[in-house]
Protein backbone atom coordinates (compact mmCIF):
# COMPACT_ATOMS: atom_id res chain seq x y z
CA UNK A 1 0.00 0.00 0.00
CA UNK A 2 1.21 3.53 -0.75
CA UNK A 3 1.19 5.62 2.35
CA UNK A 4 0.92 8.76 0.12
CA UNK A 5 -2.42 9.86 -0.12
CA UNK A 6 -3.19 10.47 -3.95
CA UNK A 7 -5.92 12.24 -5.19
CA UNK A 8 -7.56 11.53 -8.28
CA UNK A 9 -8.93 13.59 -11.10
CA UNK A 10 -11.38 11.87 -13.79
CA UNK A 11 -12.07 14.42 -16.74
CA UNK A 12 -14.46 14.83 -19.48
CA UNK A 13 -15.28 17.27 -21.47
CA UNK A 14 -18.41 18.31 -19.71
CA UNK A 15 -22.71 18.60 -20.05
CA UNK A 16 -25.51 20.98 -19.93
CA UNK A 17 -26.98 21.31 -15.90
CA UNK A 18 -30.61 20.12 -17.96
CA UNK A 19 -31.55 20.09 -21.21
CA UNK A 20 -33.34 23.35 -21.84
CA UNK A 21 -31.69 26.23 -24.56
CA UNK A 22 -30.82 27.95 -21.49
CA UNK A 23 -28.64 25.54 -19.92
CA UNK A 24 -27.38 25.14 -23.83
CA UNK A 25 -26.33 28.14 -24.64
CA UNK A 26 -24.55 28.87 -21.19
CA UNK A 27 -22.91 25.05 -21.71
CA UNK A 28 -21.70 26.06 -25.25
CA UNK A 29 -20.62 29.64 -24.51
CA UNK A 30 -18.18 27.94 -22.47
CA UNK A 31 -17.09 25.52 -24.66
CA UNK A 32 -17.07 27.56 -27.56
CA UNK A 33 -15.07 30.36 -26.55
CA UNK A 34 -12.08 28.31 -25.45
CA UNK A 35 -9.56 28.97 -28.11
CA UNK A 36 -8.53 25.25 -28.15
CA UNK A 37 -11.49 24.66 -29.71
CA UNK A 38 -12.51 27.38 -31.72
CA UNK A 39 -9.17 29.48 -32.31
CA UNK A 40 -10.80 32.10 -34.25
CA UNK A 41 -9.86 35.71 -33.13
CA UNK A 42 -12.14 36.95 -30.40
CA UNK A 43 -13.30 40.09 -32.14
CA UNK A 44 -14.20 37.96 -35.10
CA UNK A 45 -15.74 34.87 -33.46
CA UNK A 46 -17.47 36.14 -29.92
CA UNK A 47 -20.24 38.43 -31.63
CA UNK A 48 -21.21 35.81 -34.25
CA UNK A 49 -21.34 33.29 -31.62
CA UNK A 50 -23.45 35.64 -29.43
CA UNK A 51 -25.80 37.06 -31.42
CA UNK A 52 -26.24 34.04 -33.88
CA UNK A 53 -25.01 30.84 -33.52
CA UNK A 54 -25.61 30.21 -29.74
CA UNK A 55 -29.96 31.42 -30.01
CA UNK A 56 -29.77 28.72 -32.95
CA UNK A 57 -28.01 26.19 -32.20
CA UNK A 58 -29.12 26.05 -28.58
CA UNK A 59 -32.60 25.25 -29.05
CA UNK A 60 -31.60 22.40 -31.91
CA UNK A 61 -29.22 21.35 -29.28
CA UNK A 62 -31.67 21.34 -26.49
CA UNK A 63 -33.93 18.72 -28.36
CA UNK A 64 -30.98 16.73 -28.64
CA UNK A 65 -30.27 16.32 -25.39
CA UNK A 66 -34.00 16.34 -24.24
CA UNK A 67 -33.84 12.91 -26.65
CA UNK A 68 -31.13 11.05 -24.64
CA UNK A 69 -31.74 12.64 -20.61
CA UNK A 70 -32.68 10.30 -18.22
CA UNK A 71 -34.18 9.97 -14.79
CA UNK A 72 -30.18 10.41 -13.62
CA UNK A 73 -29.62 13.62 -15.43
CA UNK A 74 -27.42 13.66 -18.46
CA UNK A 75 -25.81 10.35 -19.51
CA UNK A 76 -22.40 11.61 -19.88
CA UNK A 77 -22.28 12.40 -16.06
CA UNK A 78 -24.49 10.05 -14.93
CA UNK A 79 -21.64 7.42 -16.22
CA UNK A 80 -18.48 9.05 -15.28
CA UNK A 81 -20.18 9.55 -11.70
CA UNK A 82 -20.68 5.08 -12.49
CA UNK A 83 -16.87 5.29 -13.43
CA UNK A 84 -15.39 7.51 -10.28
CA UNK A 85 -17.76 5.00 -7.68
CA UNK A 86 -16.44 1.75 -9.53
CA UNK A 87 -13.05 3.10 -9.09
CA UNK A 88 -12.96 4.16 -6.05
CA UNK A 89 -14.23 1.10 -4.72
CA UNK A 90 -11.71 -1.00 -6.49
CA UNK A 91 -8.82 0.99 -5.00
CA UNK A 92 -10.92 0.68 -1.20
CA UNK A 93 -10.77 -3.35 -1.67
CA UNK A 94 -7.20 -3.53 -2.86
CA UNK A 95 -6.29 -1.06 0.62
CA UNK A 96 -4.76 2.11 -1.94
CA UNK A 97 -4.66 5.30 0.20
CA UNK A 98 -6.70 6.57 -3.00
CA UNK A 99 -9.35 8.83 -3.64
CA UNK A 100 -10.71 9.79 -6.51
CA UNK A 101 -12.96 12.95 -8.06
CA UNK A 102 -14.45 13.75 -11.46
CA UNK A 103 -14.52 17.12 -13.05
CA UNK A 104 -15.57 18.74 -16.22
CA UNK A 105 -13.54 20.79 -18.96
CA UNK A 106 -16.82 22.83 -19.22
CA UNK A 107 -19.98 22.73 -17.30
CA UNK A 108 -20.62 21.00 -13.53
CA UNK A 109 -19.30 19.57 -11.68
CA UNK A 110 -16.03 21.91 -12.76
CA UNK A 111 -12.54 21.63 -12.66
CA UNK A 112 -11.92 24.03 -9.45
CA UNK A 113 -14.66 22.20 -7.60
CA UNK A 114 -12.73 18.77 -8.33
CA UNK A 115 -9.60 20.35 -7.33
CA UNK A 116 -11.02 22.18 -4.01
CA UNK A 117 -12.65 18.41 -2.85
CA UNK A 118 -8.93 16.77 -3.55
CA UNK A 119 -7.77 19.86 -0.94
CA UNK A 120 -9.66 18.99 1.39
CA UNK A 121 -9.10 15.55 1.83
CA UNK A 122 -5.48 16.62 2.12
CA UNK A 123 -4.31 14.72 -1.03
CA UNK A 124 -0.42 14.80 -1.19
CA UNK A 125 -0.52 14.23 -4.98
CA UNK A 126 -2.75 14.33 -7.93
CA UNK A 127 -2.56 12.17 -11.04
CA UNK A 128 -5.15 14.41 -14.01
CA UNK A 129 -6.46 10.92 -15.67
CA UNK A 130 -8.32 13.27 -19.04
CA UNK A 131 -10.92 10.23 -20.92
CA UNK A 132 -9.30 10.63 -23.82
CA UNK A 133 -7.25 7.72 -25.09
CA UNK A 134 -6.04 9.56 -28.66
CA UNK A 135 -4.57 12.69 -28.05
CA UNK A 136 -5.57 16.01 -29.37
CA UNK A 137 -5.31 19.49 -28.64
CA UNK A 138 -8.74 20.11 -28.13
CA UNK A 139 -9.73 17.51 -25.65
CA UNK A 140 -6.61 16.61 -23.53
CA UNK A 141 -5.01 20.14 -24.29
CA UNK A 142 -7.84 21.64 -23.02
CA UNK A 143 -8.10 19.49 -19.80
CA UNK A 144 -4.51 20.28 -19.11
CA UNK A 145 -5.44 24.18 -19.63
CA UNK A 146 -8.41 24.03 -17.43
CA UNK A 147 -6.42 22.16 -14.68
CA UNK A 148 -3.54 24.73 -15.09
CA UNK A 149 -5.94 27.34 -14.89
CA UNK A 150 -6.87 26.08 -11.03
CA UNK A 151 -3.29 25.49 -10.29
CA UNK A 152 -2.34 29.32 -10.74
CA UNK A 153 -4.61 30.18 -7.87
CA UNK A 154 -3.22 27.43 -5.68
CA UNK A 155 -0.44 28.67 -3.52
CA UNK A 156 0.59 25.61 -2.13
CA UNK A 157 0.25 23.97 -5.60
CA UNK A 158 0.56 20.03 -5.17
CA UNK A 159 2.91 17.72 -7.29
CA UNK A 160 0.90 16.14 -10.05
CA UNK A 161 1.09 13.74 -13.09
CA UNK A 162 -1.24 13.97 -16.09
CA UNK A 163 -1.62 11.21 -18.21
CA UNK A 164 -1.32 11.93 -21.67
CA UNK A 165 -3.42 9.42 -23.94
CA UNK A 166 -3.71 5.64 -23.64
CA UNK A 167 -4.73 4.63 -27.29
CA UNK A 168 -2.39 2.00 -27.72
CA UNK A 169 -2.74 0.76 -23.95
CA UNK A 170 -2.91 -2.94 -23.61
CA UNK A 171 -5.92 -3.01 -21.48
CA UNK A 172 -7.81 -0.61 -23.57
CA UNK A 173 -7.30 -2.51 -26.78
CA UNK A 174 -7.80 -5.39 -24.92
CA UNK A 175 -11.02 -3.86 -23.43
CA UNK A 176 -12.27 -2.64 -26.93
CA UNK A 177 -11.79 -6.27 -29.02
CA UNK A 178 -13.67 -8.16 -26.24
CA UNK A 179 -16.65 -5.09 -26.19
CA UNK A 180 -16.44 -5.96 -30.56
CA UNK A 181 -16.40 -9.63 -30.19
CA UNK A 182 -19.69 -9.65 -27.92
CA UNK A 183 -21.69 -8.14 -30.51
CA UNK A 184 -19.85 -7.77 -34.12
CA UNK A 185 -21.04 -10.68 -36.25
CA UNK A 186 -19.45 -11.96 -39.76
CA UNK A 187 -21.59 -10.90 -42.31
CA UNK A 188 -21.36 -7.28 -40.83
CA UNK A 189 -19.47 -4.34 -41.51
CA UNK A 190 -17.34 -2.61 -38.61
CA UNK A 191 -17.20 0.87 -38.67
CA UNK A 192 -14.78 2.62 -36.53
CA UNK A 193 -16.06 6.33 -35.96
CA UNK A 194 -13.81 9.27 -33.85
CA UNK A 195 -14.75 12.76 -33.06
CA UNK A 196 -13.16 14.78 -35.88
CA UNK A 197 -11.58 17.98 -35.73
CA UNK A 198 -10.50 20.88 -38.30
CA UNK A 199 -8.09 19.53 -40.65
CA UNK A 200 -6.36 23.04 -40.15
CA UNK A 201 -5.49 22.19 -36.35
CA UNK A 202 -3.73 18.68 -37.87
CA UNK A 203 -1.57 20.77 -40.03
CA UNK A 204 -0.68 22.63 -37.53
CA UNK A 205 0.86 19.70 -35.52
CA UNK A 206 -2.12 18.05 -33.41
CA UNK A 207 -1.63 14.45 -34.40
CA UNK A 208 -5.06 13.20 -33.52
CA UNK A 209 -5.88 11.34 -36.43
CA UNK A 210 -2.44 9.34 -35.95
CA UNK A 211 -3.53 8.14 -32.49
CA UNK A 212 -6.73 7.22 -34.47
CA UNK A 213 -5.52 4.95 -37.16
CA UNK A 214 -2.73 3.43 -34.38
CA UNK A 215 -5.38 2.05 -32.17
CA UNK A 216 -8.17 1.21 -35.00
CA UNK A 217 -5.27 -1.01 -36.36
CA UNK A 218 -3.94 -2.52 -33.32
CA UNK A 219 -8.32 -3.92 -33.31
CA UNK A 220 -8.21 -4.76 -36.32
CA UNK A 221 -4.45 -6.86 -36.15
CA UNK A 222 -6.20 -8.90 -32.66
CA UNK A 223 -9.54 -9.10 -34.72
CA UNK A 224 -8.07 -10.73 -37.46
CA UNK A 225 -10.73 -8.62 -39.62
CA UNK A 226 -9.41 -7.99 -43.51
CA UNK A 227 -9.27 -4.83 -45.06
CA UNK A 228 -12.95 -5.03 -46.90
CA UNK A 229 -14.51 -5.70 -43.48
CA UNK A 230 -14.19 -2.22 -41.74
CA UNK A 231 -12.94 1.59 -42.13
CA UNK A 232 -12.27 4.52 -39.79
CA UNK A 233 -14.53 8.14 -40.15
CA UNK A 234 -14.60 11.19 -38.57
CA UNK A 235 -17.95 12.50 -37.16
CA UNK A 236 -19.34 15.33 -35.45
CA UNK A 237 -18.17 18.29 -37.81
CA UNK A 238 -19.30 21.43 -37.03
CA UNK A 239 -18.99 25.06 -39.42
CA UNK A 240 -17.93 25.48 -42.93
CA UNK A 241 -13.93 24.46 -42.82
CA UNK A 242 -12.97 20.96 -43.96
CA UNK A 243 -12.33 18.49 -41.15
CA UNK A 244 -10.72 15.13 -41.44
CA UNK A 245 -12.02 12.22 -43.15
CA UNK A 246 -13.89 10.61 -44.51
CA UNK A 247 -17.08 11.90 -42.22
CA UNK A 248 -19.08 9.27 -40.88
CA UNK A 249 -22.26 10.76 -42.18
CA UNK A 250 -21.13 10.86 -45.89
CA UNK A 251 -19.78 7.20 -45.48
CA UNK A 252 -22.90 5.46 -44.46
CA UNK A 253 -24.90 7.50 -47.02
CA UNK A 254 -22.80 5.96 -50.13
CA UNK A 255 -22.30 2.35 -48.22
CA UNK A 256 -25.14 1.01 -49.57
CA UNK A 257 -24.48 1.39 -52.96
CA UNK A 258 -20.81 0.21 -52.55
CA UNK A 259 -22.46 -3.37 -51.36
CA UNK A 260 -22.26 -2.80 -47.65
CA UNK A 261 -25.64 -3.86 -45.76
CA UNK A 262 -24.37 -4.19 -42.76
CA UNK A 263 -23.06 -2.00 -39.92
CA UNK A 264 -21.86 -2.24 -36.79
CA UNK A 265 -20.80 0.95 -35.34
CA UNK A 266 -18.21 1.23 -32.42
CA UNK A 267 -16.56 5.05 -30.92
CA UNK A 268 -13.20 4.09 -29.61
CA UNK A 269 -12.17 8.05 -28.65
CA UNK A 270 -15.82 8.25 -26.22
CA UNK A 271 -14.90 6.49 -23.22
CA UNK A 272 -18.72 7.29 -21.63
CA UNK A 273 -21.90 7.24 -24.18
CA UNK A 274 -23.26 11.04 -24.59
CA UNK A 275 -24.93 12.70 -27.55
CA UNK A 276 -21.97 12.33 -29.91
CA UNK A 277 -22.66 8.49 -29.44
CA UNK A 278 -26.38 8.06 -28.46
CA UNK A 279 -28.44 10.90 -30.36
CA UNK A 280 -25.35 11.45 -33.43
CA UNK A 281 -24.67 7.99 -33.86
CA UNK A 282 -27.13 5.23 -32.35
CA UNK A 283 -30.30 7.17 -33.78
CA UNK A 284 -29.74 10.13 -36.90
CA UNK A 285 -26.51 7.73 -38.48
CA UNK A 286 -28.72 4.54 -38.04
CA UNK A 287 -31.63 6.66 -40.38
CA UNK A 288 -29.28 7.85 -42.84
CA UNK A 289 -27.60 4.42 -43.45
CA UNK A 290 -31.27 2.97 -43.55
CA UNK A 291 -32.76 5.28 -45.73
CA UNK A 292 -30.19 5.16 -48.18
CA UNK A 293 -30.60 1.23 -48.67
CA UNK A 294 -29.14 -0.18 -45.77
CA UNK A 295 -30.58 -3.57 -44.40
CA UNK A 296 -29.15 -3.12 -40.77
CA UNK A 297 -27.44 -0.99 -38.65
CA UNK A 298 -26.00 -1.06 -34.38
CA UNK A 299 -24.42 0.50 -32.36
CA UNK A 300 -21.21 -0.76 -29.34
CA UNK A 301 -21.67 1.01 -26.48
CA UNK A 302 -18.97 2.93 -25.14
CA UNK A 303 -16.61 1.05 -22.59
CA UNK A 304 -18.36 3.33 -19.87
CA UNK A 305 -18.02 1.87 -16.37
CA UNK A 306 -17.57 -2.31 -17.41
CA UNK A 307 -15.58 -3.52 -15.03
CA UNK A 308 -12.36 -4.21 -17.82
CA UNK A 309 -12.53 -0.35 -18.60
CA UNK A 310 -12.45 0.47 -14.81
CA UNK A 311 -9.31 -1.97 -14.18
CA UNK A 312 -7.67 -0.21 -17.54
CA UNK A 313 -8.31 3.38 -16.32
CA UNK A 314 -6.86 1.28 -12.05
CA UNK A 315 -3.54 0.38 -14.18
CA UNK A 316 -3.27 3.43 -15.48
CA UNK A 317 -3.08 5.49 -12.22
CA UNK A 318 -1.10 2.54 -10.49
CA UNK A 319 1.37 3.13 -13.21
CA UNK A 320 2.36 6.57 -11.94
CA UNK A 321 2.68 5.75 -8.56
Amino acid sequence: MNKTKIGVLLINLGTPDSPTPKALSRYLWQFLTDPRVVDLPRYKWWPLLKCVILPMRSKRVAKNYASIWTDQGSPLLNITRQQQQALQQYFDENNHNIYVEIGMTYGNPSMQSAVEKLIVQQVEKIIVLPLYPQYSSSTTGAVFDAFANVLKEQRNMLPFDFIHSYHLNEDYISALVNSIKAEFKDDEFLLFSFHGIPLRYETMGDYYREHCRQTVIAVVDRLGLTENQWNLSFQSRFGREEWLQPYTDKFLEKAASENIQKVVVICPGFSADCLETLEEIEEENKEIFINNGGVSYRYIPALNASPQHIKMMANLILNKL
